[in-house]
């Protein structure tokens, strides 16, 4: 019997947005990751978009430092700073549609320090999915699937059929963002799916470990 795979799941960061007394606090950030990490998540996407490349290099290679002590496998990608992925020996970088460096160079650039280096993409088309693939992405980010606040700036939620589009046009693995929820998951997953991606699902969550097991049921 062909047991499906489980989906990748991959945290994606917001420092901002974390509630509490110290809530944009790195510290704060470092302790949810590494709850993520000792939970199982299989990516986390630093996702800091107002830190400059020492502040982002600081808090990637604390990051990586609790992830590595979680031992479970967890890589860790940094969003459009592939000067910052490669100093602090990430395991690949995520790259919008409009991002520099293209793809090609961002994988050769990778390929130099880690073998399996993942260079990723976010897309909001078909169009833009399809090229990512044609580009060499080794993985899409599509959406937004669902309503979310995050996303609103990219216009109306993509939907499922849409989804279901996009991963039977393309050949690498697509990751389901915006709005996903341990309820939503599963219909995620049904479209074609390889994995779902968010920030509130994980930063929200009471446990980790439990929304990821009710993610995987």
């Amino acid at each position: 019997m062909h047991t499906k795979p489980k989906p990748i799941l991959c945290y994606v960061t917001d420092r901002l947005a974390l509630q509490g007394p110290a809530g944009g606090d790195s510290a704060m950030l470092l302790e949810q990751i590494r709850l993520a990490a000792q939970a199982g998540v299989d990516w986390i996407q630093l996702r800091e978009k107002d830190l400059g490349g020492r502040a982002l290099f600081d808090l990637a290679s604390g990051a990586i430092t609790a992830i590595h002590k979680a031992g479970t496998g967890t890589r860790l990608l940094i969003n459009d700073r592939l000067d910052v992925a490669w100093a602090a020996k990430a395991d690949g970088v995520h790259l919008g549609e409009n991002s520099l460096p293209p793809i090609a160079v961002a994988r050769e650039k990778g390929r130099l320090g880690k073998n399996e280096f993942l260079v990723g993409v976010s897309c909001h088309s078909m169009e833009g999915a399809q090229r990512a693939a044609s580009d060499g992405a080794g993985y899409i980010f599509f959406g937004p699937v669902f309503a979310t606040p995050s996303k609103a700036a990219l216009g109306a939620p993509q939907g499922l059929e849409r989804l279901a589009e996009v991963c039977a046009a393309v050949r690498i693995p697509v990751l389901a963002i915006g709005g996903i929820t341990a309820a939503n998951a599963a219909a995620c997953v049904d479209a074609g799916a390889a994995g779902l991606a968010g920030i509130r699902v994980f930063q929200e969550a009471a446990s980790i470990s439990a929304l990821m097991a009710a993610i995987r049921r």
